[in-house]
C-alpha cells in the first residue's frame, strides 16, 4: 500500500460568539508517498484549514484522518506531538526562525526533543545544510541571511529529521520570484532525488506550475 495520508469527509466548523462558521465540508482526498501536490484556492477557501488537519496541529470537527493506513486519533495529544515530531516536517511563509539561534541551531532544534545523541545530531545537521547549500553559513543569525537563505534554513529544519511527510504553507509568500524559483527548484529536487513528499498550500500561479498534482479548495470544498 503505497497511501500515506488519506481524509474521508472531513468536516471543520468553528464557533463566533452564536453564529457557527464552516471552514472545511466533507474532504475526502489520498495522498501516495513521493508525491508532490498543491493545494490551491483563494484566500479562504480553507488551505490553512486543510493543512492543520493533515498537520496534526487542528482537529476536525468529523471526519476521519489516516496516516500510513491508521486512524489518526485526534484526542491523544502525546500521540500528536510524537507524530507531528518523528513523521513530519514543517515549513512555514513567515520561517519561524528562532532569531537569538544561528543557521545550525534553528536547523538543530527539533532534534533537541528526541532521544539521537550528539554526534548523530551533528551528522544529520552537516547532512541537510550542505544538500541546501548553507553549510557556510551554519555561524549566521537569521538577521544575518537574506530571505531565501532564512527559508533554506526552513526547509533544511524540516528535513533534518527525515520526516514522511513535508507540509508547506504559502512557502514563497515572503520572498521574491527569482528567489521562489530557486526554493521550489530545490524541493523540487527533494522530492525527485530523495523521495520527499510535499504538500504546499497556495494561490501562486507559478507555485502551482512546480506541483505534479493539484487539490482545489473552493470555499472549503475540493473543486474538479
Amino acid at each position: 500500500m503505497n497511501s500515506l495520508i488519506n481524509t474521508q469527509e472531513l468536516l471543520k466548523e468553528y464557533t463566533l460568539g452564536k453564529v457557527t462558521v464552516p471552514a472545511l465540508h466533507n474532504v475526502s482526498m489520498n495522498m501516495d508517498r513521493g508525491e508532490f501536490v498543491s493545494i490551491c484556492g483563494p484566500s479562504g477557501s480553507g488551505k490553512t484549514t486543510l493543512l492543520n488537519m493533515l498537520g496534526f496541529i487542528d482537529s476536525p470537527t468529523s471526519g476521519k484522518v489516516y496516516f500510513n493506513g491508521t486512524e489518526v486519533k485526534y484526542n491523544g495529544l502525546s500521540h500528536l506531538h510524537k507524530l507531528r515530531l518523528e513523521k513530519l516536517g514543517f515549513i512555514f511563509q513567515t520561517f519561524n526562525l528562532i532569531p537569538v539561534l544561528s543557521a545550525y541551531e534553528n536547523v538543530e532544534y527539533p532534534l533537541l526533543l528526541t532521544k539521537k545523541s550528539s554526534a548523530e545530531r551533528k551528522k544529520l545537521v552537516e547532512g541537510i545544510l550542505r544538500e541546501v547549500k548553507l553549510w557556510e553559513w551554519r555561524k549566521h543569525k537569521p538577521n544575518e541571511l537574506s530571505g531565501g537563505q532564512r527559508q533554506r534554513v526552513a526547509i533544511a529544519r524540516a528535513l533534518v529529521n527525515h520526516p514522511e511527510l513535508v507540509l508547506a504553507d504559502e512557502p514563497t509568500a515572503n520572498i521574491d520570484s527569482a528567489t521562489a524559483g530557486e526554493i521550489l527548484d530545490l524541493m523540487r529536487t527533494l522530492n525527485e532525488e530523495d523521495k520527499v513528499t510535499f504538500l504546499f498550500s497556495t494561490h501562486d500561479p507559478v507555485v502551482m506550475g512546480y506541483a505534479r498534482r493539484i487539490i482545489r479548495l473552493h470555499d472549503g470544498a475540493i473543486v474538479n
